[in-house]
């Protein structure tokens, strides 16, 4: 059975934060005409085949200090897992390593993919979802 905390829903702060994501998104097809991937924008950054790093690293510098202006101007929030670093850490390989082998990870193919009504995209982000599920029950059962 799923239990709201109703004490820690906090809609508008989701909403806002969808709303960010989805304006970004706009934005950087727009302006690029690419599409913001994230495993796509870090990987050119790590590898580089173009000429087009200076707008990758803007794109991930803002993600990595958006915690920290957010922390700056909002106060401190609280991260909890149920794991260790390490789970953590093997989760993220896993995660990396699965959006080479699907092409794309959640925000190329459910962000940016499913706006354009792209097929490919919902079949990955259904494969996605469905594998994470699994894999998230198995886990919480198992351990």
């Amino acid at each position: 059975m799923i239990s709201i905390h109703w004490e820690a829903f906090t809609p508008y702060s989701a909403l806002l934060g969808g709303l960010m994501i989805g304006v970004s998104a706009v934005m950087l097809i727009l302006l690029t005409g690419r599409v913001a991937g994230i495993s796509g924008i870090l990987g050119e950054l790590i590898k580089p085949q173009s000429n087009e790093t200076l707008w990758r690293f803007t794109f991930v510098l803002g993600m990595v200090t958006a915690p920290w202006l957010y922390m700056a101007t909002m106060g401190s929030f609280e991260f909890e897992s149920p794991r260790g670093p390490l789970a953590l850490i093997v989760a993220g390989l896993l995660v990396g390593y699965g959006t080479r082998l699907g092409s794309g990870c959640t925000s190329g193919h459910g962000v940016c993919g499913l706006s354009r009504l792209s097929l490919r995209s919902l079949v990955a982000t259904g494969v996605f979802m469905t594998v994470g599920f699994v894999v998230a029950s198995l886990l919480m059962h198992a351990i």
